[in-house]
């Protein structure tokens, strides 16, 4: 790690704790596919590190601002990272210091206290769709622009804002453009209008939990106020959850019956995503999946 990392790290935690913080060692941890990732040790305890001199300025901030409403919401029935202080990225690279969390073998009914902890996250409302601030999925912006309208949010903050960002940056073709307006135009009648904005980790893939001494953990936010069953969307799209999950989270916040129905739909964003970030075959599977609810 670079010295004006550490140096600029200690500068902001003697800041927090209003006296001189030394680090005394750092481990580089791996499983980050953006940012880099350390373990550091110091005179104030042992704190997770990470930082990125190529991100937007922004990006740390509103992780912090993710992870601070989940930990709100969960109501420490699952670990959250505490937020201990972070730097804007610009003239020198950006950077955010978490609690750190000891990854330990599952605990017994890991997976039951998973979904029940889901599933308090979600019953945590918002009056309108959307979040304070546009934040990131991964590496994407994603548009939080309030809204009343679940439908309407979807619709204009989620897929035509990604698709306009793959218009900018890959190709997309005057058919396939012509095959998303038509489902945009039918998400109305596709999605419920009377559902209520719940709070959701917006990125919850298998990755992004981890199992502690204490309890899984939920890390790596992309969170926002939305119809909760959005959150599925990523939760099936990889695999990685039990059916000790799902039926703890049902027999907490039971979802509606026919909830399958839309989740292919809701993982078009994901889909896009992907063929935003990585191209290839992501794209064709994204049209197959707008044409199927036509």
């Amino acid at each position: 790690m670079p010295d004006l990392i550490l140096t600029e790290v200690e500068n902001k935690l003697s800041e927090i704790f209003l006296r001189r913080i030394q680090i005394h060692s750092s481990q580089t941890l791996g499983g980050g596919c953006i940012n880099h990732a350390s373990k550091i040790e110091s005179s104030a305890g042992t704190f997770f590190l990470k930082w990125n001199a190529n991100c937007p300025s922004d990006m740390f901030a509103r992780e912090a601002e993710g992870l601070q409403a989940l930990k709100t919401a969960a109501g420490g029935l699952l670990r959250i990272p505490e937020v201990i202080g972070w730097k804007d990225s610009g003239t020198s690279p950006g950077f955010i210091v978490l609690s750190f969390l000891e990854e330990a073998a599952p605990l017994a009914q890991a997976d039951e206290q998973l979904g029940r902890g889901l599933a308090t996250v979600h019953k945590f409302r918002a009056v309108k769709y959307g979040f304070a601030h546009n934040n990131y999925c991964g590496a994407t912006p994603q548009k939080n622009t309030f809204s009343d309208s679940w439908p309407e949010f979807f619709r204009t903050r989620r897929l035509e804002y990604l698709l306009q960002l793959i218009e900018n940056q890959r190709e997309l073709s005057k058919n396939d453009r012509a095959v998303y307006s038509r489902l945009l135009d039918r998400l109305p009648v596709l999605i419920p209008s009377n559902t209520f904005p719940s709070l959701i980790h917006g990125d919850l893939w298998s990755g992004n939990f981890m199992h502690t001494k204490s309890g899984p953990a939920l890390i790596d936010p992309a969170a926002y106020y939305a119809d909760r069953e959005m959150e599925f969307a990523i939760i099936t799209m990889f695999g990685g959850f039990s059916s000790h999950f799902f039926a703890a989270y049902n027999e907490a916040f039971p979802l509606e019956p026919d909830w399958r129905e839309r989740n292919r739909l809701y993982q078009l964003y994901h889909i896009l995503n992907h063929y935003f970030l990585f191209g290839g075959a992501y794209g064709s599977q994204a049209l197959a999946v707008a044409k199927s609810y036509l």
